[in-house]
C-alpha cells in the first residue's frame, strides 16, 4: 500500500504579542481607568485571555481585580446588554 504523504502547511512567522503594560511601564492598573479596561473586555462582556491580549501573568492577575473592582463601582457594566 503506498504511504499518504500530507501536503506542506505554509511556513509563516507570527510575531509574539507585547504586554502593553510591561511596554508602558505601568505600575499600577487603576480601576478608575475604563477606557483601558474596555480594551481587554470581549464583546460578550468577558475578560480576554492572556493569550488573546499578550498580557504578563503578573498584570493580567491586576487587570481582571481591576475589572472586577470597577464592575462592582458600577463603572462598567457586568454584561453588556444589545438591544434589539
Amino acid at each position: 500500500m503506498a504511504r499518504v504523504v500530507p501536503a506542506k502547511k505554509a511556513n509563516f512567522f507570527r510575531s509574539k504579542k507585547e504586554c502593553y503594560f510591561t511596554k508602558n511601564n505601568v505600575q499600577y492598573i487603576e480601576y478608575k481607568d475604563v477606557d483601558l479596561l474596555k480594551k481587554y473586555i470581549n464583546d460578550k462582556g468577558k475578560i480576554k485571555s492572556r493569550k488573546s491580549t499578550g498580557t504578563k501573568a503578573i498584570y493580567q492577575r491586576e487587570l481582571a481585580t481591576a475589572i472586577k473592582r470597577s464592575r462592582h463601582m458600577a463603572l462598567m457594566p457586568f454584561v453588556k446588554v444589545t438591544l434589539k
